[in-house]
């Protein structure tokens, strides 16, 4: 049933959007589109006509010679990259799917949509500038010529969709602001990582072009001498004057820089009049950064506007939560899996079948804190929200053995529960249904949101919040260790930011066991989805209070971090002479040192919920 509510959802929600655009731009004819938002309009329209003819006149002609320089190809790369990252805050933005186009990640993709139904889900290939990387670097093999040529072409047919869409849309002021917002979001949590350049690695001069064209955008807003210019001014110098990717400050630069950025373009879009559209975001709408005490939104991910949470329900699901009466044989609760003085977790490589038949369960239990702030369900990305995941557990013979009809009747024939769902629900003379029992028990889920860990306080100000150990250890998971591309910054689980709308699944090549290097044969979200390049490809989780969630990886199979540490220093699978050709983790050795090591791990313990 939940499935179809978000199908309904998202219909909804696109309806709304029309309308309200609708109104935005009959506002805008109303009051005459400003001279503003015209300049702009054209200022970023040139930029992308500026790309697009470099790509003909320069990259295309250097693919085209007798005799490739490849040299003189990776500048023209190089500065194509530089010529997308102008105008990337409103091509993110506005058209986010035709941007993916452009610089998504060089990897076949499956959009959620298709788990509505697996039989019609079909992988999407990858175009765009980081394929090209992929071709061109580190060294350009001669036979890729055509396949190159191909990639150019595509790039070019994007950019003229690109063109065409922001000619004929009229770009608003608040629209503007919210996404140069999130411009210095996407900044600091992909783009100082290398997500998008992670074999280059340009980043830090590539930052630097996107803020200063976010600076040209937003000198139409004030003028020169106020702190936002200056600190924009200063915030570029520092990537100028550090360009070094593994050596830059990057807990200094969010802290010092783009922090006060983003807070500075905040109060600017609050300062805006007229209509606007709230959007249902994860990272709620009006934050000043990233970091801000409540924000982001438990229930972004909900079915529904009638499934949000309430204090009602959250009393009610937690005494469900601790009910072995849900269970079909009442031995077991869903505390038993997930201790609260475990981070939610059990702390067994694998929990045992509830029949006690000797039999193990196929996969690790995950934390349940922040299991809220994620897009999808289970290792394998199987159930879209906390709802699906709730009952498909209950369900399964394994886990709890149980049937939503017993327990609708349990609960209905318990006045203690009857009281407690008729004030969550309203349900007086009516039994409760099975419906009410998963959004109680995944609203008591979504209150164990807690994002106030240490770190946290240490970004929102506090210098001393942090030892010197956790400030490099964060600095390493952003940039040499590469943590960061996978665990974005600052939930650090798969989902995506700044939009932060899609769990992102990765292709390790996880061992069955560290006696042998031998695959673990769990096939992961191909078992659902049925697209070969995601045999073992499991969801991203959060290292968010990782120091109380041992043991780790999908199968358990690591007991300390130190263990995690070291497969991925050694290139995950690759490393261990696995052979999974669709490992999307680079099977390059990290080459950190003990100490460094350390530090990466003294920071994740950081990130411990207060």
């Amino acid at each position: 049933m939940c499935k179809k509510i978000v199908v309904i959802v998202l219909m909804l929600t696109i309806v709304l959007i029309v309308g309200f655009t609708t109104g935005q731009s009959a506002y805008t004819k109303e009051r005459g589109a400003s001279a503003r938002e015209h300049l702009i309009q054209k200022e970023v329209l040139d930029q992308m006509l500026s790309f697009k003819a470099y790509i003909k006149d320069t990259l295309a002609v250097e693919v085209h010679k007798e005799e490739i320089d490849a040299v003189e190809l990776r500048k023209a790369f190089l500065k194509t990259r530089m010529l997308f990252k102008r105008f990337e805050w409103a091509s993110e933005y506005f058209t986010a799917d035709l941007s993916k186009r452009l610089n998504g990640p060089p990897v076949e993709e499956v959009e959620n949509a298709d788990l509505l139904d697996p039989s019609l889900a079909r992988g999407v290939d990858p175009v765009g500038l980081q394929v090209i990387e992929e071709l061109i670097y580190p060294t350009f093999d001669a036979s890729n010529r055509q396949k190159l040529i191909r990639e150019i072409e595509h790039l070019t047919t994007n950019t003229d969709y690109l063109i065409s869409y922001f000619k004929d849309h009229q770009l608003e002021d608040w629209r503007i602001l919210d996404a140069s917002k999130l411009e210095v979001f996407r900044i600091i949590s992909l783009g100082i990582t290398g997500f998008d350049n992670p074999l280059f690695q340009n980043s830090m001069m590539e930052a630097s072009v996107a803020l200063e064209s976010l600076q040209s955008i937003l000198l139409h807003y004030g003028t020169r001498k106020e702190s936002l210019f200056l600190t924009l001014t200063k915030a570029i110098n520092y990537l100028h004057g550090n360009t070094d990717f593994n050596s830059f400050d990057r807990a200094l630069f969010i802290t010092r820089f783009a922090n006060e950025i983003s807070m500075e373009i905040a109060a600017l879009e609050r300062n805006q009049t007229g209509p606007k559209i709230k959007y249902n975001r994860m990272l709620k709408q009006g934050v000043n950064t990233m970091f801000d005490l409540d924000a982001f939104n438990a229930d972004a991910f909900s079915p529904g506007p009638k499934f949000h949470l309430s204090d009602e329900k959250i009393v009610l699901g937690e005494k469900l939560f601790y009910d072995v009466a849900l269970s079909g044989t009442h031995t077991r609760s869903c505390a038993s899996c997930h201790n609260p003085n475990l981070a939610f977790t059990d702390g067994m490589m694998l929990q045992e079948d509830i029949h006690a038949s000797g039999r193990l369960l196929k996969r690790n239990t995950p934390t349940l804190l922040n299991a809220a702030l994620q897009s999808n369900y289970f290792y394998d990305m199987r159930s879209l929200t906390l709802e699906d995941q709730i009952q498909d557990v209950i369900g399964n013979k394994q886990e709890m053995d149980g049937s939503m009809t017993n327990i609708v009747q349990y609960v209905s024939s318990d006045k203690i529960y009857q009281s407690l769902f008729n004030k969550a629900f309203d349900t007086e003379r009516k039994p409760a249904s099975a419906d009410q029992i998963a959004n109680a028990l995944a609203s008591y889920i979504r209150s164990l949101t807690k994002i106030n860990s240490r770190f946290d306080v240490y970004m929102r100000g506090d210098r001393t919040a942090l030892s010197t150990s956790e400030v490099d250890g964060f600095n390493l998971f952003m940039g040499k260790g590469r943590c960061a591309t996978c665990h974005f910054l600052p939930l650090f689980n798969g989902v995506t930011p700044p939009k932060f709308m899609q769990s992102e699944v990765e292709v390790l090549g996880v061992p069955s066991s560290q006696k042998d290097s031998v695959l673990d044969a769990d096939l992961g979200y191909y078992a659902i989805i049925g697209v070969d390049s995601y045999k073992y490809a499991f969801k991203i989780p959060s290292v968010r209070n990782v120091k109380n969630t041992a043991p780790y990886m999908h199968n358990g199979i690591y007991q300390s971090l130190d263990e995690v540490m070291e497969f991925y220093n050694n290139g995950g699978g690759a490393g261990l002479g696995i052979k999974l050709p669709n490992q999307t983790l680079s099977d390059e050795k990290l080459h950190l040192t003990e100490k460094e090591k350390k530090d990466i791990i003294a920071f994740m313990e950081s990130l411990e919920s207060q």
